[in-house]
Order: C-alpha cells, then sequence, then structure tokens
C-alpha cells in the first residue's frame, strides 16, 4: 500500500494556504467591506508576497525556499499572534492602541468565540511554518 509522504507536498500545500489567505483577506475588505487596521495591514504585507514566492517556488519545485520563506512566516505570525491577543485579552490593547484608523482591537467576526480575521491569519502562518519545516532541502 502506498503512503503520501508530506514532505513531497509540503511547497504545493503552503503555497495554496498562502492563496487562500490572500483570497480571504481580499473578501473581507474588497467584497465585504471591512476596512483593514494597521496590525492587518502589516500581515497583509507579509502574506501577500509569499503568495509570490511559493508559487514561483512550487512550479520550480524550489525547495531551498525555504530559508527565504521562514523568516516572513514567522515575523506574521508573532504579528497575527499579537493582534489576537489585543482583540482577545482584555487590557492586552492599551500596551499598544492604534493610533488611526480602525482600532486594532475591533471584531469584524467571531465564529465560535474565538475565530477572528486575524486568529485565520494566525493559523495560515502557522501551517505555512510548519509545512515550510517538512521540507528538507536536496544537499548538494
Amino acid at each position: 500500500m502506498n503512503r503520501i509522504d508530506i514532505k513531497q507536498f509540503s511547497l504545493y500545500v503552503a503555497w495554496l494556504v498562502t492563496v487562500v489567505a490572500t483570497l480571504g483577506s481580499l473578501y473581507f475588505s474588497e467584497i465585504r467591506g471591512f476596512i483593514p487596521c494597521e496590525l492587518c495591514w502589516y500581515q497583509r504585507i507579509l502574506m501577500y508576497p509569499l503568495t509570490l514566492i511559493l508559487g514561483i517556488a512550487t512550479f520550480q519545485n524550489d525547495l531551498a525556499v525555504k530559508k527565504y520563506v521562514l523568516p516572513i512566516a514567522i515575523i506574521g505570525w508573532s504579528i497575527s499572534l499579537f493582534h489576537y491577543l489585543e482583540q482577545k485579552v482584555p487590557g492586552f490593547a492599551e500596551i499598544r492602541p492604534c493610533a488611526n484608523g480602525v482600532p486594532c482591537s475591533a471584531e469584524y467576526i467571531n465564529w465560535l468565540g474565538f475565530v477572528t480575521i486575524p486568529f485565520l491569519a494566525l493559523v495560515a502562518f502557522t501551517l505555512i511554518i510548519l509545512f515550510m519545516l517538512f521540507i528538507k532541502p536536496k544537499k548538494k
């Protein structure tokens, strides 16, 4: 019986995660009309290029992309976690209140009492990091 090797598909699945995350963020802002807060913009700045970088790497089968993707994804993960904590932990938002526009503690969605937009970004960055860790570049 053939066993599916997750390492073989890690690059492709990581790219799919970035595509879904990018399209999801565009859906929330362009179709639903949710105005992104400052932290949402930082998360987008880190997610959108990953779509292009991982897309090219997937079609080129470039496993060395891991060294470029991991730092970006880890920074995005950190910002997403901070943003989620601002929304869900009382008193945490006062640490760094948003100065302009939409407050970062605002929750446009709150599915099941815990799924917010920063939580979705946190999950996406977590998956990207995990799939990158599965990749083992070929030794020269």
